[in-house]
């Protein structure tokens, strides 16, 4: 039984690409795009927003918090953290560290490493073993095994 949208988790993309709508096919919730949900209108008022670990994601993550925090968002939304999502497998420069120890100065950050069952098939039949500790921080429960994707 699904939960009322304003129950539901939404994944708020800061630039194209972002994974937004890996990340709901896998844990649920609604892929909101490019905006900020409104709940008044029955949209998911908790949300993650979601980017890439790249440089030009990290930016448009910092775009994108700049502009909640000036005001450009319903104020009902109850932003639960950034999703970051590996644009690469394997470990990232300094600089981008760097980045995104200041991005979790100022908000919680969650990140995601490369799952290349994404990339080949677009969906998994089970949940990546990478994606349990968000789905475990969003109150979701899979009895299934996770793959070792």
């Amino acid at each position: 039984m699904r939960s009322p949208a304003s129950q539901e988790i939404g994944w708020v993309k800061a630039h194209g690409g972002a994974g937004t709508t890996s990340l709901a096919k896998a844990l649920g919730g609604v892929d909101i795009g490019a905006r900020w949900p409104d709940p008044a209108r029955g949209e998911p008022r908790r949300v993650f927003l979601v980017g890439r670990t790249s440089a030009s994601g990290l930016q448009s993550v910092s775009r994108a918090l700049r502009a909640l925090r000036e005001g450009a968002a319903p104020q009902e939304l109850d932003l639960l953290g950034v999703v970051l999502v590996a644009d690469i497998p394997g470990r990232l420069p300094l600089a981008l560290l760097r980045r995104i120890r200041v991005l979790r100065s100022a908000v919680p950050v969650h990140r995601v490493p490369w799952i290349s069952a994404w990339r080949v098939h677009g969906r998994t039949q089970v949940l990546p073993k990478q994606l349990l500790p968000l789905a475990e921080l969003i109150g979701r429960s899979f009895g299934r095994e996770a793959d070792s994707a």
